[in-house]
């Protein structure tokens, strides 16, 4: 599963980032605070979730609004060893 991480320019293109490197992260630091581009579907994010929380983690996700306009979001995922 690939994943796109929030834009840090409006204009730019959102980074890719795989499962594996998600995991390793969360593994070596033990809690992790990762945003999300709103690219990403609702789904894919759900199954992030279900994915650690298989593998005893806490989990929270929310939706981050930076402007005024409806597509002006992104996803913050905090994980919890």
């Amino acid at each position: 599963m690939d994943l796109k991480f929030a834009r840090t320019e409006l204009d730019a293109k959102p980074k890719k980032v795989d499962l594996n490197k998600i995991e390793t992260s969360v593994e070596k630091e033990g809690s992790v605070i990762l945003y999300f581009d709103r690219e990403n579907s609702h789904k894919d994010l759900l199954e992030l979730q279900d994915f650690f929380e298989e593998k005893g983690k806490s989990f929270y996700m929310s939706e981050v609004k930076f402007g005024l306009s409806d597509n002006e979001y992104m996803y913050q995922v905090h994980i919890i060893n």
